[in-house]
């Protein structure tokens, strides 16, 4: 790992986004609640937070991180369609947090590809990236030509 022992601590901002494609059928199931296997989006929440708390486990060379505020939102998208993650980690520390927010990012859509599955096999995992990220000596990064219409990222650029 790469020492950050010298690291100034500073408030450290990550968010991620990616999108799960499916079967209008599969997204219509989805968005009624008709699932067998129960609240999809509330367990991919579930699953996206505790990815993020456990990423320094899955990541060979991440530190672990005493992470302040992870947050989950799902938007739906018909006429892809789709359904798009966002997740925003958040902490005060010595080294950034875009690792949590991507492994929050992948583990919520790879939670919905679980859930449905049984419905879509051929549901197809896209675009999961850092959007921005603030904080620590490389300042403040914001993916260009995007246009966000997340909850979660119109937040974030309010703060």
């Amino acid at each position: 790992m790469v020492d950050v022992g010298a690291k100034r601590a500073t408030r450290r901002v990550a968010i991620a986004t990616g999108r799960i494609h499916m079967q209008r059928t599969t997204l219509s199931r989805l968005a009624a609640g008709d699932t067998q296997k129960g609240d999809v989006l509330g367990v991919a929440r579930i699953a996206a937070i505790q990815a993020a708390k456990r990423t320094a486990g899955l990541i060979p060379l991440a530190h672990p991180i005493a992470l302040t505020r992870v947050a989950v939102e799902f938007e739906r998208d018909a006429r892809a369609p789709a359904v798009e993650i966002t997740a925003r980690v958040e902490c005060r520390g010595q080294t950034g947090v875009e690792m949590e927010a991507l492994s929050a990012a992948a583990v919520g859509l790879l939670t919905i590809y679980d859930m449905l599955k049984a419905v879509d096999r051929a549901m197809t995992i896209t675009d999961v990236m850092l959007v921005e990220k603030r904080g620590g000596r490389s300042g403040t990064y914001r993916r260009s030509g995007l246009t966000p219409k997340r909850a979660l990222h119109k937040k974030a650029r309010r703060r």
